[in-house]
């Protein structure tokens, strides 16, 4: 018997939907994916009824909904939490968070086979969303806590090996600190956080119990002030 998960995000200036059917030991993803700034409301939808439509199934098929809880955009956030809160209440069935950074790592691992990555998505303000992870066998493990930060304060959790560096708070480069560049033997600022390895992400978690009620599951800001405020 087959059982499906979607997978949704909005966090970035991408939009993008996934869909996962387990079959015992078998897994087939279908996705789509596109850079839509500012056409997050006009894209999710259309993009989740591509990928049901291609698999050949019915939204009440689904056994669970995953989606980027964050960090990132905080409309693009809201967007995605508001349709995955709506599909999972409607369908009755357990939704699952995933970080944005973790599934930022995980892509980095699957592409490029990095294992020990750093990641960093611009916050706005002069700061970066980042975290450290250590990927192998398909999974990320995070070094340390996920924080909102000045680029010049982040700090590795060793010094002795080669990090990567991935994601949109590496445009912000020359901000970084010298030991921390020192410790990088590159750094790719043009992945973004993408709803396939969240499928990935998510069905794990939903095999290993982690499936809550819809109104458990909340966007995660990391920035307590998410308020934009004109200079004096």
């Amino acid at each position: 018997m087959s059982s499906y998960l979607l997978a949704l995000d909005a966090s970035s200036s991408a939009c993008s939907a996934a869909l996962i059917r387990a079959e015992g030991e078998h897994r087939e993803c279908l996705s789509r994916f596109e850079h839509t700034p500012r056409a997050h409301t006009k894209r999710l939808l259309p993009m989740i009824d591509e990928v049901l439509g291609e698999a050949g199934i019915t939204p009440k098929e689904l056994d669970g909904v995953a989606y980027g809880q964050g960090p990132g955009s905080f409309t693009g956030l809201r967007i995605a939490a508001g349709t995955a809160q709506g599909l999972a209440f409607g369908l009755d069935c357990p939704l699952v968070g995933v970080s944005t950074l973790e599934a930022l790592a995980l892509q980095a691992h699957r592409r490029y086979h990095f294992r020990h990555i750093v990641t960093a998505l611009d916050a706005r303000m002069g700061e970066v969303y980042t975290a450290a992870w250590r990927c192998g066998e398909d999974l990320a493990s995070l070094c340390d806590d996920e924080v909102v930060i000045d680029p010049a304060r982040v700090i590795l959790p060793d010094q002795q090996t080669d990090w990567v560096g991935v994601g949109s708070g590496f445009a912000l480069w020359d901000q970084f600190d010298d030991l921390l560049k020192a410790s990088m033997t590159q750094h790719l600022t043009d992945l973004e956080p993408r709803a396939e390895e969240m499928a990935w992400i998510g069905l794990r978690g939903l095999n290993a119990g982690a499936g809550r009620a819809p109104i458990e599951v909340q966007p995660v800001y990391l920035r307590n002030d998410v308020a934009w405020k004109k200079p004096a």
